[in-house]
């Protein structure tokens, strides 16, 4: 059995061939997709968060209106730059949107990725300390973030304070009880997926990673999972981590699909640098008929070591068309796979 769940990167162009024209467009059709995916019995609902471009960017209102309008389905990020975040104040808000949503949230974070504008974190008031990356900078706010989600008390109280305080020391309100083992690392690499895990973070990976052997994307991800899963072992954790994989999935079941997807299926995987040092690769998706579809996924060995599988969806396309598109895997080829 497989989790499965969509990911969305929420984008919006003004183009009158887009479905999502604008932030309000964008932000209400994530609202109706995590919804109608629900009714569909689909296990997740995740969205990407990107500063300074035409896509979802600050992803607590959203995920608490989703978690204020479903029920079950699990609502997720994938993923959110902590090179931005004031891990306090993310603590907060990530607690109140966890609340409303009954214990729902499940967030992955990460260093970040190829952005639109450069250092974009130095407008949000962050930078480096001295001898240290923006990455290292990120792990730092994660690691004071994964601290903070303890909720142990750590503020020392105001001896005459406006409304009476609980006894000892002080932490952020509201605090949801939970949330710390559901917080995900975006890993782009097998040494920060041993990090992830040594630190106690469920691990997703995506359709991207460093080349680090040359090897078929899928089999260079897999192997990233089972080091992670070695790496949980060895520290001792006592819960069963969670593992997801995303990927971009299209069963041709009509004339849409196979107007939209039937040529984009990509055989093979693709390199490039994500910069000067960095050669990363870059998955394949997946576009054909169901018999034919189930036959390539059987052959991804990432997908089978997850438990979580998130389908990249189309967002401006709209939110019928990529109901469509989610179900047509939930029904026509997670069964035959052994995923439902």
């Amino acid at each position: 059995m497989k989790k499965i769940g969509f990911l969305s990167f929420g984008h919006w162009t003004p183009s009158p061939q887009s479905g999502t024209r604008s932030a309000a467009d964008a932000l209400s059709q994530s609202i109706d997709l995590a919804v109608a995916a629900e009714e569909l019995g689909a296990d997740g609902a995740y969205f990407r968060v990107h500063h300074f471009a035409r896509q979802l960017a600050s992803p607590f209102p959203l995920l608490a209106a989703i978690g204020a309008r479903t029920h079950s389905i699990e609502i997720g990020t994938g993923v959110i730059d902590m090179r931005y975040e004031n891990p306090l104040y993310m603590a907060e808000s990530a607690g109140a949107a966890d609340l409303i949503a009954g214990g729902r949230l499940q967030l992955g974070i990460s260093r970040g990725s190829p952005e639109q504008v450069i250092d974009g974190w130095r407008y949000f008031g962050y930078q480096p300390a001295e001898g240290e990356s923006d990455a290292d900078m990120g792990r730092r706010h994660t690691e004071a973030l994964l601290e903070v989600l303890r909720g142990e008390g750590f503020a020392k109280p105001n001896p005459q304070p406006m409304f009476a305080n609980p006894p000892g020391m002080l932490r952020p309100e509201p605090f949801s009880a939970g949330l710390r083992e559901r917080i995900w690392w975006g890993a782009g690499s097998n040494a920060t997926a041993v990090w992830a895990a040594k630190l106690g973070m469920n691990l997703q990976s995506s359709t991207l990673k460093d080349d680090e052997t040359g090897e078929p994307f899928h089999i260079q991800q897999a192997q990233q999972i089972r080091a992670y899963r070695t790496a949980w072992a060895e520290a001792g954790h006592t819960r069963i981590p969670r593992v997801s994989v995303s990927r971009s999935i299209f069963a041709l079941m009509d004339d849409r699909d196979r107007a939209w997807f039937g040529g984009s299926g990509q055989d093979g995987d693709k390199i490039g640098f994500l910069d000067e040092k960095t050669r990363a690769i870059f998955g394949r998706s997946y576009a054909a008929e169901p018999e034919q579809l189930i036959k390539q996924l059987q052959q991804d060995e990432a997908i089978a070591e997850a438990d979580t599988l998130l389908l990249t969806v189309p967002n401006q396309l709209g939110v019928d068309y990529n109901v469509h598109v989610i179900e047509a895997i939930l029904k026509h080829v997670a069964p035959a796979l052994g995923w439902r």
